[in-house]
């Protein structure tokens, strides 16, 4: 084997390595308005439960205090 010969082939693999990390590195980027609508949703979500959950909480927290303050 000469260097002539194998001068190609490794052009040939280099060629493939890097078409491949092309590939990967394009569908590693990730869905970015399937992303925007989780956060939206999560951010929503937040929203509605604190709006039914926060004037219970703010009584428990209120109980809590006037029971520490009672000590």
């Amino acid at each position: 084997m000469t260097l002539s010969s194998v001068a190609p082939t490794l052009r040939q693999r280099y060629a493939r390595v890097r078409a491949t990390a092309v590939l990967a590195s394009r569908s590693e980027r990730g869905d970015v308005p399937g992303w925007v609508l989780i956060t939206l949703m999560t951010a929503g979500l937040v929203i509605i439960i604190w709006s039914l959950a926060g004037p219970a909480l703010s009584s428990v927290f209120e109980q809590a205090i006037q029971r520490v303050s009672g000590f």
